[in-house]
């Protein structure tokens, strides 16, 4: 029988929701790509409930005893005496999620001695030091797909709150005012102006077909070049590399992996080079920007409004400066955690782990890194972008 570690956000302040805002979700049998959606044995849980925080504990809890498996479930990841330090060394499975990562470091691998598979409940397994899990032969897997077009959806909003200035509008109400020139005084159309992607991967290529309708021009930069019946279909501008794509645009959205070449990326020296007034969404991973240069950015005027939900490190801190910088719209990491997500990435989760467990395949579009039984397969990359 296996030890299961699973590190999930904590539950909501106030309780757990007493019901649903809806009493069931749509129906949807495939990805837009043609993947079908995650194929488990069976669920224990109403799709639509909340299953990533602890209590919720992604739906496995039950099935994971009832078959022998011992299973800690816990939101302590931070410091010495942390739950995920304390039961890492003898835990044979680990399970996270990118919103509330257990970050797998070359330290905290090397004393996992019987860890063999890191599972992350959603897309975005950089929280896993992924040499390290090759070296030491450990499978990286994460429910690929499960949660892109919730991404895509959440910058979309926040594409539109940042143009229209929508939170400061939305304040003056929730204040009791009515001060028209004051909520409008940012406040821009979206229609006409030049939009960025940078990496059209599955969320990018969703934020391209979500904004074409609001009449805008749209550019894109990736290191493989969409379709040519994508671009026309579009009117997509591509662009060699992220420099010149940001000189051109009034809008840059953010979809690329963390990397050695993406970390710090939007420094001052690029940023230097966007037009005045632009804007950046970033859903991808908050170290792609330096940090203090998007705060001097929002000071000076040269960005017009930031936002995303990716933070570094995560949680971010009380006195992280993104939450006191002018004309954000950041929110915690909740793109890829709707409810309606959550039934996906929880079912994946299990779709793995049901493989793992009988020694079966796991989907070949679940692999990040293929270690132990799955060595030499191939089924490996180190910049799997979504």
């Amino acid at each position: 029988m296996a030890k299961v570690l699973i590190v999930l956000y904590p539950d909501p302040t106030g309780g757990y929701p007493p019901q649903y805002a809806r009493d069931s979700l749509p129906v949807i049998e495939r990805y837009p790509n043609g993947q079908t959606l995650p194929t488990p044995s069976a669920i224990d849980f109403t799709p639509g409930e909340l299953l990533g925080s602890v209590s919720g504990g992604l739906g496995l809890v039950g099935w994971l005893e009832g078959l022998g498996h011992e299973v800690v479930v816990t939101d302590s990841k931070e410091g010495d005496d942390s739950v995920l330090d304390r039961e890492l060394p003898d835990a044979d499975v680990v399970i996270s999620q990118p919103f509330w990562p257990a970050y797998l470091t070359p330290e905290r691998l090397a004393k996992a001695e019987r860890l063999q598979i890191a599972i992350t409940a959603g897309i975005g397994s950089d929280h896993v030091d992924l040499p390290a899990a090759i070296e030491k032969g450990i499978t990286v897997a994460e429910v690929t797909y499960c949660n892109s077009i919730s991404v895509a959806e959440h910058t979309v909003m926040q594409v539109l709150a940042l143009v229209r200035d929508y939170i400061p509008q939305h304040k003056i109400v929730v204040d009791g005012g009515w001060d028209i020139a004051d909520a409008i005084s940012r406040s821009y159309d979206l229609e006409g102006m030049d939009v960025g992607v940078f990496a059209a991967g599955r969320i990018g290529r969703a934020v391209l077909e979500r904004l074409a309708p609001f009449d805008v021009r749209l550019h894109y930069t990736d290191r493989h070049r969409l379709p040519a019946d994508v671009e026309e279909r579009l009117g997509l501008t591509f662009h060699e590399d992220i420099r010149s794509l940001v000189t051109a645009v009034d809008v840059l959205t953010v979809h690329a992996p963390l990397t050695a070449e993406t970390q710090g990326l939007l420094d001052d020296e690029l940023l230097s080079t966007m037009r005045r007034g632009s804007y950046i969404v970033n859903p991808a991973r908050g170290a792609i920007a330096d940090r203090d240069a998007i705060v001097r950015a929002l000071e000076s005027g040269r960005l017009a409004g930031y936002a995303g939900d990716v933070w570094f490190p995560q949680p971010a801190p009380a006195d992280h400066p993104w939450r006191t910088m002018p004309h954000h719209g950041m929110t915690p990491h909740t793109s890829g955690t709707s409810l309606t997500a959550q039934t996906r990435y929880a079912a994946g989760t299990r779709e793995i782990l049901e493989s793992f467990f009988e020694e079966r395949p796991i989907r070949a579009e679940y692999l990040i890194v293929a270690g132990g039984a799955y060595a030499g397969t191939g089924a490996h990359s180190y910049a799997k972008k979504d």
